[in-house]
C-alpha cells in the first residue's frame, strides 16, 4: 500500500510518488469498437495527467470492444463538467466535434459513455490540486479503468492548493 497520498506528494514536491506523463491520446490507436488488437495489457505505473490552472480540457471517453461493449458511468472528482457530444462507435476528431451541443450542454460530475460508443466532455480546470476520474462500477476501476489530474496552482492563495492540516493522519 502507499505510504504518500498523491495529493501530499503533490503539495510538497516528493519525487517517485508519481510521474505526470499520463499520455494525452491512446499510445496505440485502434478500432475501438472492433476486434481486440494482439497486445491490449494495461501499463502499470502512477502516472498522472498535468493541466494548467484555469485551462480548458476537452475529453473523449471512448468505450472500446475489446472483451464486450458496457456502458460505463465515469465520475470525475473536484470538477462539474459539461457533456457536450456522445455517439456510437469510434469517436472520428474531424467529423463529430461539428455536432457537439455548444450551446446548453448538461453539466454533470458523472456521466455514462455508451457500450460501444463515446462520450465528449468539458470542463474548466480551475481547481489546483488531484483529482480521480474513474468508472463508477468498482471492479473496473480495480481492472485499470481509472485515472487522475494533476491541476497547477495558479496565481496567489485563492488560486492555490491549501496545506494540510497539522493533525492528518498518515496514509
Amino acid at each position: 500500500m502507499p505510504t504518500i497520498a498523491l495529493l501530499q506528494a503533490h503539495f510538497f514536491n516528493i519525487k517517485g510518488v508519481f510521474t505526470d506523463d499520463f499520455p494525452g491520446n491512446p499510445p496505440t490507436p485502434f478500432n475501438y469498437t472492433g476486434t481486440q488488437p494482439k497486445n491490449f495489457q494495461t501499463v502499470t505505473g502512477t502516472k498522472l495527467y498535468r493541466l494548467a490552472y484555469n485551462s480548458t480540457v476537452q475529453l473523449v471517453l471512448q468505450d472500446t470492444g475489446m472483451l464486450a461493449p458496457e456502458n460505463h458511468p465515469v465520475h470525475l472528482h473536484g470538477f462539474n463538467f459539461f457533456e457536450v457530444g456522445r455517439g456510437t462507435g469510434n469517436f472520428n476528431p474531424k467529423k463529430d466535434p461539428k455536432k457537439f451541443n455548444l450551446v446548453d450542454p448538461v453539466e454533470r460530475n458523472t456521466i455514462g459513455v455508451p457500450a460501444g460508443g463515446w462520450t465528449a466532455i468539458r470542463f474548466i480546470a480551475d481547481n489546483p490540486g488531484v483529482w480521480f476520474m474513474h468508472c463508477h462500477l468498482e471492479v473496473h476501476t480495480t481492472w485499470g479503468l481509472k485515472m487522475a489530474f494533476v491541476v497547477d496552482n495558479g496565481e496567489g492563495p485563492n488560486e492555490s492548493v491549501l496545506p494540510p492540516p497539522p493533525d492528518l493522519p498518515k496514509c
